[in-house]
């Protein structure tokens, strides 16, 4: 089966709003193993709306609509539909009571302009809308099928769920499975590169997408029950971890600071940092996880000379090899395990931009993972991009490193 989303509202095009009915509906499909070309937004015009729509079903087996159900002039999904098919809209009197109830039940008269939510074509099948004004469409003519939803995201999800995919489970025929491998520490085409022949599959299929936090490796695979186009996709994620290794941190919805502080929690280990270029981003990464109070003591933001040596950087470090060195972003981690009485201690410092400090280029960054004074982690990057830009690739690779030493210090116990 092939479908098309179409969003309607002229406050789209304006950039008012974004789209996330859309991406949700996207969603969706992929686990019903439809299909999904196309996905277009139309504004508020019943010319362009009809036009759109009328090429959107000739094209695919499936339009889904959200949004132009609402009472207003402006709303005009059901004229559009009615004009596609060549069918009068009349008001269905069942669908009317039913609208005059939902506002006599909160005290308030109808509007009579709300009646136009209560027509119906004889191809239309209406969908309920128990949390809202607006029922949903469901029209179905010649082998082809729109369905029109409302824009407002609780009141779509609501009848997408109940309304609309029971209807059209039992059509697919087909069930469509993904699991998302996150990768870190290297870019898109190395991951590429590692992969090889697997990502020619045709069934599972491997993609890769860089993200700002990782590269994403998606494995899908279709089959006739979701047992086995799970078990297809179990087949395919072994072969691309064993050619990937240690730089799959996670899957699906997994972040690199949610992956660490799990490893931390799990092994009862606490953390302390003590950052500088990143100017506390890491501690806000890892604070932004539930739950992270278990393993992260706290941090400190040493962004100046004096201000390591007050939290504990041996001045001799500073004075010998300066503030921006591996040398005193292991001084860092260790200072910040030592002064919290945390099991591992995390030290970022840097250059962040936009020009060179202690003759360092800018995007210079040194990062280190002690947990005692021998065992101790530690890399030197240089990074591209705006200041932000380099200070979030910091945070990312600090705790991609957190999360390998973790591992190595269980590896080596």
């Amino acid at each position: 089966m092939r479908a098309e989303i179409l969003s309607i509202g002229t406050e789209l095009l304006l950039g008012h709003i974004s789209d996330t009915n859309a991406t949700y509906l996207a969603r969706q499909l992929t686990t019903l193993g439809i299909d999904l070309f196309y996905v277009s937004q139309v504004g508020d015009n019943l010319g362009r709306l009809t036009e759109t729509l009328r090429r959107a079903r000739d094209r695919s087996d499936l339009v889904i609509m959200t949004g132009g159900l609402g009472p207003t002039e402006d709303d005009l999904s059901r004229e559009a539909i009615a004009a596609v098919l060549g069918e009068t809209p009349a008001v269905d009197p069942q669908l009317e009571a039913e609208l005059r109830a939902f506002f006599a039940s909160r005290g308030i008269e109808m509007p009579e302009r709300n009646v136009k939510q209560a027509w119906v074509i004889p191809s239309v099948t209406p969908l309920a809308n128990p949390v809202g004004t607006a029922p949903g469409w469901w029209a179905e003519r010649d082998g082809k099928i729109v369905v029109a939803m409302p824009g407002v995201p609780h009141e779509m999800m609501r009848m997408w769920e109940h309304e609309a995919l029971p209807r059209l489970r039992p059509r697919t025929g087909t069930v469509l499975f993904t699991r998302t491998l996150r990768v870190a520490g290297m870019g898109e085409s190395t991951v590429e590169e590692r992969l090889g022949e697997l990502i020619h599959g045709e069934n599972p299929t491997l993609a890769t997408y860089a993200k700002r936090d990782a590269v994403d490796v998606r494995v899908t695979a279709k089959a006739t029950t979701a047992a086995a186009a799970e078990a297809l996709v179990a087949q395919m994620e072994a072969r691309a971890r064993e050619a990937l290794g240690a730089h799959v941190f996670g899957v699906d919805a997994q972040t690199p600071q949610s992956v660490a502080l799990a490893l931390l929690i799990a092994r009862g280990l606490t953390l302390a940092a003590m950052e500088s270029c990143t100017g506390g981003l890491l501690a806000s990464l890892i604070t932004d996880v539930p739950g992270s109070s278990a393993a992260f003591l706290g941090g400190f933001v040493a962004y100046s000379i004096a201000m390591k040596a007050a939290y504990g950087v041996p001045r001799e470090t500073l004075e010998q090899h300066g503030a921006i060195s591996v040398e005193t972003a292991r001084a860092m981690a260790r200072a910040a395990r030592e002064r919290l009485g945390a099991d591992v201690g995390v030290g970022i410092t840097g250059v962040a931009g936009p020009a060179e400090q202690e003759g360092k280029p800018a995007g210079t960054v040194h990062i280190a993972v002690a947990s005692t004074a021998e065992r101790v982690s530690e890399t030197s990057q240089r990074f591209r991009g705006a200041r932000s830009e380099i200070k979030w690739r910091a945070a990312i690779t600090a705790l991609n490193l957190l999360r390998l030493h973790v591992l190595r210090e269980e590896r080596d116990a």
